[in-house]
């Protein structure tokens, strides 16, 4: 009993709400511009069927008070046919629309070629009711006869731009913030840029054209034909949405500038404005759509490039364990050896161990380099400052005789790891590059790191290799090579530009007179 009182309520104030709206937008009718017939197309697009007999009842109410008011001056007959609700001839097309060609495809979403076709029929159908309910007036003796062709024109033009003024608009409003809470309707408003520049450009642009039409009789023309410009530039923007905005806007300023009820002026200018917020709201959702395909590919290469920036780390993690395991083993190698020798000892007491000796040390040199080249031993005590100026790569260089200098600038610790591993794989991939074509003789890196305007790190990196003919002669190519194949993965160039991509960067190689230089830019995974 406590649902079907509460129900009951609710169909009431329906009914009410919808009986002042009609009278309300009743009370501004003009024959070329007839907002009520938009405010009923988005009652019964948005309305729940359950709610539409309790739409009929309310307009219903309202039609009869007008009735009573107006039926000893346009007659009995206007009267009683003036009572039906002119609602009732759009619920059949609304509801084809809504059920069967796909008006909404998803439950917030609306296709705009749907609506203008329904906006169309809507227009003809509140068209062709007008003018049965026309038919019923009692003219006074001596009232001029009526010209049909210049009245249904008029209704035509007046019912679909009134559509075109709240319709849209309507559906963008619910579009944007359907399922929203306060506090997530609150930031979308304030991070909304249709809404900023509906406030501070589209209202001060149309308030100036209004201006200039009431105070330049003579321009109010091109005035009001000028109010597509507006419309025009936010299609261009923000899509459907922003010419739904743009063409309310438009078409308000247009009657404002009207001089009376009936000008042909403005009729024209009327034409204009419904033909381009047609146009628009075509173009529009052909704009919204691509924005959205981009928009999807870009979320889509942001996830492909964190789920890549995630395997990078963990191949890193996997690298790092791999070197702890190498390290063990060297010491569990020079534990073997020694107690080896000790047992050779105590059955041979005058046994020379120096020959094995030097071949444990070479064993535990080559391991230990194995474990430096996966994951440098330098980085775990000074990280990258260490490994890019004391570690395995640099220790070759030196001895092979080939110039090292790094310089690092910039708040180096507030980059994640990932980037850290990402410029030290870099650096050893770009030193073996230039180093496998043997003309090179000194290396100078440089590694400046900053912060964006939108807060995100970045880190660039810069790497001369330069050759001295007097020096490339007298480096020892063989025995780097060797050592330098450990730290790399071997594919060069590719390599390089994979690893700037996998960060959001992107790498170049310029000539220089005596060498060449490598550049990488790479961003903070945010």
């Amino acid at each position: 009993m406590k649902m079907s009182t509460n129900a009951w309520m609710r169909h009431s104030a329906v009914a009410v709400a919808y009986g002042l709206g009609t009278t309300l937008f009743r009370q501004g009718l003009i024959p070329h511009w007839m907002p009520l017939c938009g405010f009923h197309l988005c009652v019964l697009l948005l309305a729940p069927y359950r709610y539409w007999p309790a739409l009929l009842v309310g307009e219903t109410c309202s039609l009869a008070y007008l009735s009573y008011v107006c039926a000893d001056q346009l007659g009995l007959a206007w009267a009683t046919v003036n009572v039906i609700p002119s609602a009732v001839v759009a619920m059949p097309i609304v509801y084809l629309c809504r059920e069967r060609w796909r008006l909404f495809p998803e439950r917030n979403t609306a296709s705009m070629g749907m609506l203008l076709g329904a906006s169309l029929l809507v227009t003809c159908a509140m068209t062709l009711n007008n003018l049965v309910l026309l038919s019923t007036i009692r003219l006074p003796p001596g009232y001029p006869s009526i010209h049909y062709d210049q009245v249904v024109a008029q209704w035509v033009l007046g019912n679909y731009l009134g559509i075109l003024t709240l319709a849209p608009l309507v559906l963008a409003v619910r579009q944007s913030l359907a399922g929203l809470d306060v506090g997530a309707l609150q930031r979308k408003l304030a991070e909304s840029r249709l809404l900023l520049e509906s406030i501070l450009l589209l209202a001060p642009v149309l308030i100036f054209l209004i201006w200039v039409g009431l105070h330049a009789e003579q321009a109010r023309e091109i005035v009001q034909v000028a109010m597509f410009l507006p419309v025009v530039w936010l299609a261009l923007r923000h899509g459907w949405e922003g010419a739904a905005v743009g063409g309310t806007g438009a078409s308000i300023a247009v009657m404002v500038l009207m001089p009376q009820s009936y000008d042909p002026d403005t009729l024209q200018a009327e034409v204009v404005i419904a033909v381009v917020i047609s146009a628009m709201l075509l173009v529009g959702a052909r704009i919204t759509a691509f924005d959205h395909r981009a928009r999807q590919e870009r979320d889509a290469m942001r996830a492909l490039l964190t789920l890549a920036q995630r395997n990078v780390h963990v191949s890193e993690m996997q690298l790092r364990m791999t070197s702890h395991a190498l390290e063990r083993i060297r010491e569990t190698v020079h534990t073997g050896y020694t107690l080896m020798m000790e047992r050779l000892r105590y059955l041979h007491p005058a046994l020379d161990d120096h020959r094995y000796r030097n071949r444990e040390l070479v064993a535990q040199d080559q391991i230990h380099r194995l474990a430096d080249s996966l994951y440098p031993v330098s980085w775990r005590e000074r990280g990258l400052l260490g490994a890019l100026r004391e570690g395995i790569m640099v220790r070759a260089l030196d001895e092979a005789g080939i110039t090292y200098w790094c310089d690092l600038r910039g708040p180096l610790s507030l980059l994640s790891l990932p980037i850290h591993l990402a410029i030290y794989r870099l650096v050893c991939e770009t030193v073996a590059q230039a180093c496998a074509k043997r003309d090179v003789s000194a290396f100078c890196v440089r590694v400046r790191c900053g912060r964006m305007g939108g807060g995100r790190q970045f880190a660039v990196l810069q790497i001369d290799a330069r050759g001295h003919p007097s020096r490339v002669g007298h480096i020892r190519w063989h025995e780097l090579l060797q050592r330098l194949r450990y730290s790399t993965c071997g594919f060069g160039r590719q390599a390089i530009d994979d690893r700037a991509a996998t960060f959001e960067g992107r790498s170049r190689e310029r000539v220089l007179p005596d060498g060449r230089r490598t550049s990488v830019i790479l961003f903070d995974p945010e």
